[in-house]
């Protein structure tokens, strides 16, 4: 397994991950990736096994300290000098679920972070996902009241250094 930054050759492959990981309504679309990788491409974490990719994360910097739906929308909103490292989508093809590897790239997303001198990281989840993410040491802020991506409800999770 490799696991390397995005760049423009990737976006197509990232574009098919998020479309088999998450519902239309909230997953983003390959235009969307483009601005993504343009503006942030370093805050992108791709693992590959081979010439496939299997799995990322990925999410852009900002001082604003809360996630908001605004966010996935406009790349232009990236700060590369900013405190909070947002996490837009953790993403792994269903047949390489279960083997530790969006765990192995949010430790890594946590490493950078943690190296570029943030004051950490920020995602929402369902309900569902409140406990995975509290092994990183994510605590669960409740319900978003500024995210509805997709209408749906999402918990915000906060991992301060």
């Amino acid at each position: 397994m490799v696991i390397k930054y995005a760049t423009k050759e990737d976006i197509a492959a990232i574009a098919a991950v998020e479309a088999e990981c998450f519902p239309p309504a909230e997953a983003a679309t390959e235009k969307e990736f483009v601005d993504r990788v343009k503006y942030y491409g370093n805050h992108f974490w791709l693992m590959y096994e081979a010439e496939k990719l299997i799995a990322f994360v990925d999410g852009f910097v900002t001082d604003e300290p809360d996630l908001t739906d605004e966010m996935y929308e406009k790349a232009t909103l990236h700060d590369e000098n900013g405190a909070w490292q947002m996490i837009f989508g953790v993403n792994t093809i269903p047949a390489y679920r279960k083997h530790g590897y969006a765990g192995e790239l949010i430790h890594r997303a946590i490493e950078d972070a943690r190296k570029q001198g943030r004051k950490g990281l920020v995602l929402t989840c369902k309900d569902r996902l409140v406990h995975y993410y509290a092994k990183f040491g994510f605590a669960d802020e409740g319900v978003s009241d500024k995210s509805t991506h997709g209408n749906a409800v999402w918990h915000q999770m906060r991992l301060t250094f």
